[in-house]
């Protein structure tokens, strides 16, 4: 039985196109990396693969809907797993109501391992990118790396 993660919804304050057009494109996550952690890691517009704990990991889009939401699936990833998400229009003019999901074939003992640490990733994803469009920066991080102004 598949596990179905869902993080928490957050209010980003870019329109959905913005925000959708951000993640559109897989070269665009190799800004979010660690100039340490770039090494062996290669993406195209589809796709992205590198090596993580010694395992090699992939990623490719699997669907887009414009300007609503992108799913992803692993492709050569140690198990199953697809990530989608989420980007609705916000009762408020010109902000996205933006979540994540995250569905796994896991077996018990690691859905026990790893459940509450996905979810907790999750919702700290979500709520970095709000934090980030509201100008809440943590010390040191340069919002012009991810497309948003000083």
């Amino acid at each position: 039985m598949a596990t179905e993660i869902r993080s928490r919804n957050a209010i980003v304050s870019r329109q959905p196109y913005e925000l959708y057009m951000a993640f559109v494109d897989m070269r665009n996550f190799l800004q979010f990396l660690p100039e340490d952690k770039k090494q062996g890691v290669t993406a195209d517009y589809d796709s992205i693969k590198g090596t993580v704990q010694g395992f090699n990991v992939g990623v490719r889009v699997a669907e887009r809907i414009p300007y609503s939401r992108i799913d992803f699936k692993d492709d050569g990833a140690p198990f199953q797993f697809g990530v989608s998400m989420f980007f609705d229009p916000a009762a408020e003019a010109g902000k996205t109501d933006f979540h994540i999901e995250f569905t796994a074939e896991l077996n018990f003992m690691m859905k026990m391992l790893l459940g509450s640490k996905l979810k907790e990733a999750l919702d700290k994803m979500v709520t970095a990118l709000a934090d980030a469009s509201e100008g809440k920066m943590p010390e040191g991080f340069d919002p012009s790396r991810y497309g948003f102004g000083k």
